[in-house]
């Protein structure tokens, strides 16, 4: 999959920019661009903070970027996506090729504040068919018991947990995706 790839959606709610019927679109991009870092690093601020129950320090912040493996997010081994409404960086997501025809979904977020405006939808529509054309067949992800929207957008996109397939710290959910072909 090539950088140029966009896929567009159209809201009809009021969004955080303030716009009523704004727009939805989302492609691949560099994990490192500007807008790709600040949302990965607003994507740890939220993890880390619901984790500890208090929000979370710069440094523990700056801890969970580095060496996290986004490298990786970068075909042929997978891919980057960042979701924009109205044209800001509102959303992210990371594909991971770990086996042949299987890959792991991971740094799922969307921005708070642009929540429940379709982005989720539209973000899973896009990583699905970069997997696709990466030759995945089968997605999986994990995700914690606190990570109550992310849970539930992955079992509204079809994803139905599983059992464990691996024993990383923090993982307490699986979840797995056969995608049909297209």
């Amino acid at each position: 999959m090539t950088g140029t790839t966009d896929t567009t959606g159209t809201t009809g709610t009021t969004g955080a920019a303030g716009t009523t019927d704004a727009t939805w679109a989302s492609a691949p991009e560099a994990f490192d661009s500007p807008d790709s870092a600040l949302l990965r690093r607003d994507y740890y601020d939220e993890v880390a903070s619901r984790y500890w129950g208090r929000p979370a320090t710069a440094e523990e912040i700056d801890e969970g970027l580095t060496d996290d493996g986004a490298e990786l997010l970068v075909p042929p081994t997978g891919e980057f996506i960042v979701g924009r409404f109205g044209g800001r960086p509102a959303a992210c997501a990371g594909l991971l090729v770990v086996d042949t025809g299987v890959a792991e979904l991971t740094r799922v977020f969307v921005r708070p504040e642009y929540r429940g405006t379709g982005g989720g939808a539209l973000l899973m529509a896009v990583v699905e068919d970069a997997a696709r054309a990466l030759g995945v067949r089968t997605l999986r992800l994990d995700t914690r018991s606190d990570l109550v929207e992310a849970r539930g957008l992955y079992a509204k996109h079809g994803y139905r947990e599983v059992p464990a397939f691996h024993r990383r710290q923090y993982a307490e959910h699986w979840f797995a995706k056969d995608l049909p072909e297209r």
